[in-house]
């Protein structure tokens, strides 16, 4: 993608957030647009793994959850994660996270977009250099953890993929959290 359309992507977005519903990302496929207000059980599981993940990480870390964005203008990326595991001094300053600063990006997907997720997300974090990748299905009360970067043929791919059911204990980085009591999809 070249760096003028990549800004026309990203002025477009920009424009559109406080005056269309849902949000907006940029792949190097084009925008990404999930027109739904994300629901009570995706809020909650976000939620509750932020809390579960900060009760357990030191001082100056933090399970963020909100914007700022993360981009990578080089890659034509800008992704907004559910939950940002990342120290508080890389959140420091004005405009977008830094990427390669994120210990982890945690992802609860979407009713209206699960590709995003499961697909989109996959091939692009470890794009931009995110060591680790948590996916939370509320669908089906499943996710897996992804990690390990490796080079392929179609670009850098996680290596390593460990899937978990809800009621397990799944390791995230360096913290282990509880699954237990996530709610589903209706």
């Amino acid at each position: 993608m070249t760096t003028l359309r990549y800004q026309a992507m990203r002025d477009a977005v920009q424009s559109l957030d406080d005056t269309v519903p849902g949000k907006f990302e940029i792949t190097r496929e084009g925008v990404v647009h999930d027109m739904r207000a994300p629901s009570s059980p995706h809020e909650l599981t976000a939620a509750r793994v932020s809390r579960r993940l900060e009760k357990l990480m030191p001082d100056g870390l933090l399970a963020h959850t909100g914007a700022p964005d993360v981009e990578d203008e080089s890659q034509g990326i800008l992704r907004l994660p559910d939950i940002m595991l990342i120290a508080e001094a890389d959140m420091e300053g004005q405009g977008s996270f830094d990427p390669r600063t994120l210990i982890a990006a945690v992802e609860i997907v979407s009713r209206s977009n699960p590709d995003n997720d499961w697909v989109g997300k996959m091939r692009d974090y470890p794009l931009l250099g995110v060591p680790v990748y948590a996916v939370f299905d509320p669908r089906t009360g499943t996710g897996a953890v992804l990690s390990d970067i490796h080079q392929t043929p179609a670009g850098p791919r996680y290596a390593t993929r460990k899937d978990f059911v809800y009621g397990e204990d799944v390791t995230i980085a360096e913290w282990t959290v509880s699954t237990e009591g996530l709610p589903l999809y209706a």
